[in-house]
C-alpha cells in the first residue's frame, strides 16, 4: 500500500498535461457558454432564459475549475493567450488572479491545520476556542459558516471576501480587485441598457448568484463534511491532509462535466499539478485513492456537511451546534 511520499511520487506520473486536450476543453467550455448567453438574450419565453441562466452559471464554474487549474500551473503553461484569458476571466468572475493565488496556494499548504487552516477557506475552531471566545467573536464565526452566508457567497465570498476585503487589506499588492469590482458592475449597468431588467436578471445576476453560490458550498464542503480530519501543527501533513480532510464528492457524469472533476478534491489536494481531466484516470489507476471519505450533491449529504460547526479536539469529530453545549 502506497501512503505519504511514495503515494505523492506515484501521482507524477500524471502531472503532465496533453496540450490539445486542454485547448478542446478550454474551446468547447467557451461555445457551450455562449451558446448559454445567445439563450438567454435571443429566446421569448421567460422558461428558456431561465434554463439559457442555469446553463450559463454551469458553464461559469467549469470555466472556473479550469481557471483554477491554470493557476496552478497544471494546464496551458508558457500560453501568452491563455494567460490573456484567463486574467480577464478572473476579473469577470470577481476571483483576481492576485488574491485568488495567494489565497488559494496557502489553503492548499495550510488545508487542516487548525489556527492555520482559516486563511483562504471557511474558519474552523475547536470547541473549546469556541466557549472562551467572546460573543461577538462567536457570533461572527457562526455568520460566516451559516447556510444562508454561504448561498449566498456572491455577496461575501466574492464581492466582500475576495474584492473589496482584499483592496481594503493591501490597495497596491490587489489593485486587480479594483479593476474587477468596476468591470463587474460597469457590464451589469451596460447589459441593463442593452437588454433591460430581463436581461440583466437572466443573463448576468441569476448566473453570478448561482455559480458563485455553488462555489462557495463547494469550497466549504471540500473540507467541512462528516469524518474530516484537523490536526496540530506538529502532526499535521501534508499527505495526511489531502486524503483525511479533502472530500471525494461524487457526482453524476453531468456534474462531472460541469465542474471540471473537481470532486476528486483529494487527488486534487495530493497533486494539484495534475491536470483536471485526468484526475478520473488517476483515481482508476492508484487503488488507494478509491477509499476517500466521500459526501455529494444530494440534498441530505448538503445538510450534513452544513451542520458541523466546531471541532471537537477529545472526540477527534466535527459537531453542530446542539453538541457545543452538551
Amino acid at each position: 500500500m502506497l501512503e505519504g511520499k511514495d503515494l505523492i511520487l506515484d501521482t507524477r506520473n500524471y502531472a503532465h498535461e496533453v496540450r490539445w486536450k486542454s485547448w478542446w476543453h478550454v474551446l468547447t467550455t467557451i461555445v457551450v457558454l455562449t451558446s448559454g448567453y445567445f439563450v438567454v438574450f435571443t429566446a421569448e419565453p421567460l422558461w428558456i432564459k431561465a434554463l439559457g441562466s442555469v446553463l450559463i452559471a454551469l458553464t461559469l464554474g467549469r470555466f472556473f475549475v479550469i481557471y483554477h487549474d491554470y493557476l496552478h500551473h497544471s494546464i496551458l503553461q508558457h500560453s501568452k493567450v491563455a494567460r490573456g484569458m484567463f486574467a480577464v476571466f478572473g476579473l469577470f468572475m470577481l476571483a483576481p488572479i492576485s488574491i485568488w493565488e495567494r489565497s488559494h496556494n496557502y489553503h492548499h499548504a495550510h488545508n487542516s491545520k487548525l489556527y492555520t487552516s482559516s486563511i483562504g477557506s471557511f474558519p474552523i475552531v475547536t470547541k473549546e476556542k469556541y466557549l472562551a471566545s467572546s460573543w461577538s467573536e462567536r457570533t461572527l464565526y457562526m455568520f460566516v459558516r451559516h447556510p444562508i452566508t454561504i448561498g449566498f457567497g456572491y455577496i461575501f465570498m466574492f464581492l466582500y471576501g475576495m474584492c473589496i476585503r482584499s483592496i481594503v487589506s493591501s490597495t497596491n499588492r490587489h489593485w486587480d480587485s479594483i479593476v474587477a469590482l468596476v468591470a463587474h458592475f460597469g457590464l451589469g449597468v451596460a447589459i441593463y441598457f442593452m437588454a433591460g431588467f430581463t436581461g440583466l436578471l437572466f443573463g448576468f445576476m441569476l448566473p453570478f448568484f448561482l455559480v458563485l453560490s455553488l462555489g462557495s458550498y463547494l469550497f466549504y464542503a471540500q473540507h467541512n463534511f462528516p469524518g474530516v480530519v484537523f490536526a496540530e501543527k506538529d502532526g499535521w501533513t501534508y499527505s495526511g491532509a489531502a486524503l483525511e480532510s479533502s472530500s471525494h464528492m461524487k457526482m453524476t457524469p453531468v456534474m462531472r462535466w460541469f465542474l471540471a472533476n473537481i470532486g476528486y478534491h483529494h487527488i486534487h489536494h495530493l497533486n494539484p499539478r495534475i491536470p483536471f481531466y485526468r484526475l478520473p484516470e488517476v483515481y482508476k489507476a492508484i487503488p488507494e485513492l478509491q477509499h476517500a471519505k466521500t459526501t455529494s450533491l444530494w440534498p441530505w449529504d448538503v445538510a450534513k456537511c452544513l451542520r458541523l460547526k466546531v471541532w471537537d479536539a477529545q472526540a477527534q469529530r466535527m459537531i453542530g451546534r446542539r453538541e457545543i453545549y452538551a
